[in-house]
């Protein structure tokens, strides 16, 4: 075995780099390919008549409307936000990503907290760095 490292090297630098030489992706292929095959007696037939109809039927779907197809379904992952009346500025400091799960539930803040909170959104806002800026002048002043 550690005379295969040897051929290794070798196979590498004439070989190039294994993306070029990677099966797995052509493989892959060709299972999907054979999983046209319904005459077994003429799987060329079966291939050609399962790939045209896929092609097909995927050049229609892609003009129908009102009726869901692989191109216009719904992703499993909504995270488009919704277009509700809200304030821009805070959607801005808070922008309104994914669906809520589940049921809501409230929690109160202690003052340490609530504190903590309030420093951290001063920090680290962009949208806040002009008023720091003002606060800095005037306490120079």
């Amino acid at each position: 075995m550690v005379h295969l490292m040897v051929h290794l090297v070798e196979e590498a630098k004439l070989g190039g780099p294994v993306h070029y030489r990677w099966m797995y992706p052509i493989e892959r292929y060709l299972g999907h390919l054979k999983s046209y095959v319904r005459n077994k007696a003429q799987p060329e037939g079966s291939i050609a008549q399962g790939y045209l109809m896929e092609k097909i039927l995927t050049f229609c779907s892609r003009y129908l409307e009102n009726i869901e197809t692989r191109w216009n379904r719904p992703r499993r992952v909504d995270d488009e936000p919704t277009h509700e009346e809200s304030n821009p500025w805070l959607d801005t400091l808070f922008p309104k990503v994914g669906k809520p799960l589940g049921v809501s539930s409230y929690f109160t803040l202690t003052a340490t907290e609530k504190l903590q909170a309030h420093r951290h959104v001063l920090t680290n806002c962009s949208i806040v760095d002009n008023y720091l800026q003002e606060f800095r002048n005037i306490v120079q002043k």
